[in-house]
C-alpha cells in the first residue's frame, strides 16, 4: 500500500508522491548544511570583517547552498523545469536588464573583498571621481568613503572597483611638497642651507633619512621657486603640512631673506605738462 502511494503520480504530470518526497528531503539537507556553513561562518570569518559585509556574505552562503541543493534534488528525480524557465525567460530579461547596475556592483564587491586592494579605515584618494578620504566599509553594493571634511560619500562599488586606488596605508612615510619663492637678488645655495637648517631644528615631524630635498624648478615672473620636499611619517602629514610653510618663511625672514610678491607701480601724469 505504502509503495503504491509513493508511486501514485500528481495530477498526470509524470512527478510521483515519492519523488517530490526525495526532492523534499534533499532540500531540507539543503537548508541544514546551509544553516551549519552560515555558523561557521559567522565563528571563523565574520569577526574579521566589516558587519555589514558579514551579513551580506552570511546570506549569500546559506541561500546560495539551498538553492544549489534544490536544483540538485530537482535534477535527480527528473523533474522537468524546463516550462517553469521558458515561462520565466522573458521576464527574466526584463529583470536582468533592469538589474544589470545592481549585479554589476554586487560582483564588484565580491571582487574588492577578495583581492581587498584597500581595507576598512585606509586613507584613499580616487584621483578620477575627485574623492579622497578614510574609507569606512564596503558594503553588498557599495562603498562608504568619509572626506576630510567630515561628509561622507557613497561610490557604488562598480566604480570602486574599475577605479584608480591612491592609498596612503601600505608605506609607513609618506613626502610632503610646497614651492617657495626667493627673490632674484638672493643667493639660491644660502636660502636652501638657512631652510634646511629651520627644518631640521624645528620640525619634529621630518625624517632625516630620507633628508629634505630642495630643487630650483622655476625661474618666475617674480621669484626663484625652490620645490621644497619633507618625509615623515605617514600618520603626521597634519602636523607637518601646517608648520612647513611658518617654519621655512620665519627662517628665510630672521635672516634677511626676500620672499618678493607681484607688485605694480602706478604712475599719475602731470595734467599741467
Amino acid at each position: 500500500m505504502a509503495f503504491e502511494i509513493l508511486d501514485t503520480q500528481i495530477m498526470d504530470t509524470g512527478i510521483t508522491v515519492g519523488r517530490l518526497l526525495i526532492t523534499a528531503i534533499i532540500a531540507l539537507a539543503g537548508v541544514l548544511i546551509g544553516r551549519i556553513a552560515r555558523v561557521l561562518f559567522k565563528k571563523r570569518f565574520a569577526p574579521n570583517m566589516p558587519i555589514d559585509t558579514a551579513k551580506s556574505l552570511e546570506k549569500l552562503i546559506y541561500y546560495g547552498i539551498i538553492i544549489i541543493f534544490l536544483l540538485a534534488a530537482t535534477a535527480s528525480q527528473g523533474i522537468d523545469l524546463g516550462g517553469l524557465v521558458i515561462a520565466g525567460g522573458f521576464m527574466g530579461i526584463v529583470i536582468g536588464f533592469a538589474s544589470q547596475s545592481v549585479v554589476s556592483n554586487l560582483i564588484s564587491g565580491l571582487f574588492l573583498m577578495i583581492e581587498k586592494p584597500v581595507r576598512q579605515g585606509d586613507n584613499i584618494e580616487l584621483p578620477d571621481s575627485n574623492v579622497s578620504g578614510k574609507l569606512i566599509d564596503i558594503t553588498t553594493f557599495s562603498s562608504r568613503i568619509q572626506q576630510f571634511d567630515g561628509t561622507v560619500v557613497r561610490i557604488p562599488n562598480e566604480k570602486m572597483f574599475t577605479s584608480n586606488i591612491r592609498t596612503f596605508a601600505l608605506s609607513e612615510i609618506r613626502r610632503s611638497d610646497v614651492t617657495v619663492g626667493i627673490a632674484y637678488k638672493e643667493n639660491i645655495k644660502r636660502a636652501i642651507s638657512v631652510m634646511k637648517d629651520a627644518i631640521e631644528k624645528n620640525m619634529v615631524y621630518s625624517l632625516m633619512e630620507p633628508a629634505p630635498t630642495f630643487w630650483v624648478t622655476e625661474l618666475a615672473d617674480n621669484s626663484v621657486n625652490i620645490w621644497v620636499r619633507v618625509w615623515h611619517p605617514r600618520d603626521d602629514l597634519a602636523e607637518v603640512m601646517p608648520n612647513l610653510l611658518v617654519v621655512i618663511k620665519d627662517a628665510l625672514d630672521k635672516e634677511g631673506i626676500e620672499i618678493p610678491f607681484p607688485q605694480r607701480v602706478i604712475w599719475q601724469g602731470n595734467s599741467n605738462e
